[in-house]
């Protein structure tokens, strides 16, 4: 079967995730395998703006998936907001003879593809973030490397607070989503999570759990606070010597989640929504964002993908709550 398009432009938008090197790769390859033409896009949509582009071929995109960060780099655009910054990216793609653009990214760049589906471009969207916050699929590229280095992270910090008999305030990303603090919370078996959902009542959610900690016999405490939480991780420590008397350390794992090789995970979901990005687009559908449910690859609207909503896992919550000496009600 011929497929509905004979060029297709691939950018990264937004933060960086451990991932997007693989999903990059999938999307020129299969671009190849159906006759298609592969344009890179540096920049994302500052990139579009500007005709910063890169012709990708088979090799070109060689043994780039084992790779943190992303090759074709990443930007915001505050130009691509206004109506005139979308004329001169609908320009880029007319002179370069892209019939189709697919982003990788977040919300930010759902709706910025959306914008350019309004004018007329074949668009698909690939969920990109560590945060594991697009609400319309279970899973997004780099989240499981993201928890994977800051549960090493983690592990080591552990150490040295049971040797010092501390308790350890960890800062992980998280802005307005708590998964990536959930998952870690309970992979490191940590003693309170706090997260941008829930607000924290202090003397429940911090104190108690350490409390029944001290009187089971432990002496080291690991609270995991998510960056979106109020006053952030130096607050919560503040709080913590204040009114519990203990000799309590901060650390802020930062951008270091961003980095790393990703995970077998990260690179078969990456290569899975690569390839089935193209597809779509070579079947003639537009305006689609890939997405995982479970283990199934399925793609939405991009308008109802921007609808939806995403909630904490429930289970999760309970389980850790749980094991922390947390009461229900």
């Amino acid at each position: 079967m011929e497929s509905a398009v004979r060029r297709i432009g691939v950018f990264t938008s937004g933060g960086d995730a451990p991932g997007m090197n693989a999903a990059i790769r999938s999307v020129v390859r299969t671009s190849l395998h159906l006759g298609i033409d592969c344009i890179g896009i540096r920049r994302g949509y500052h990139g579009l703006i500007n005709g910063d582009i890169v012709k990708l071929d088979f090799e070109s995109v060689s043994d780039i998936s084992r790779r943190g960060g992303t090759m074709l780099y990443s930007a915001r655009s505050l130009e691509f907001k206004e109506p005139f910054g979308q004329e001169k990216a609908i320009g880029t793609c007319k002179l370069m003879g892209l019939d189709a653009l697919v982003g990788i990214g977040g919300d930010g760049t759902f709706q910025g593809l959306l914008a350019l589906a309004n004018h007329g471009i074949s668009v698909i969207g690939i969920p990109g973030t560590i945060d594991n916050d697009i609400a319309c699929s279970t899973y997004t590229i780099g989240y499981d490397t993201a928890c994977n280095t800051a549960l090493e992270s983690i592990d080591r910090l552990r150490d040295t607070m049971k040797s010092h008999e501390r308790c350890s305030v960890v800062e992980v990303m998280g802005h307005r989503a708590g998964h990536l603090a959930v998952s870690v919370g309970i992979s490191c078996g940590a003693t309170v999570v706090l997260v941008p959902e829930h607000p924290v009542d202090f003397a429940r959610d911090v104190a108690e759990p350490i409390r029944q900690a001290r009187l089971g016999g432990r002496t080291h405490f690991m609270v995991i606070v998510a960056e979106g939480v109020p006053n952030g991780g130096y607050g919560v420590a503040q709080q913590i010597r204040e009114e519990l008397a203990l000799d309590t350390r901060v650390t802020v794992l930062g951008h270091v989640q961003r980095g790393g090789s990703p995970t077998a995970r990260d690179r078969m979901m990456a290569t899975y929504m690569g390839n089935e990005a193209v597809r779509l687009l070579a079947a003639g559908k537009t305006c689609r964002v890939v997405a995982a449910q479970g283990e199934e690859i399925v793609d939405y609207d991009i308008t109802e993908a921007l609808s939806m909503k995403k909630g904490l896992d429930q289970r999760g919550l309970a389980v850790m709550h749980a094991l922390t000496g947390v009461r229900q009600g």
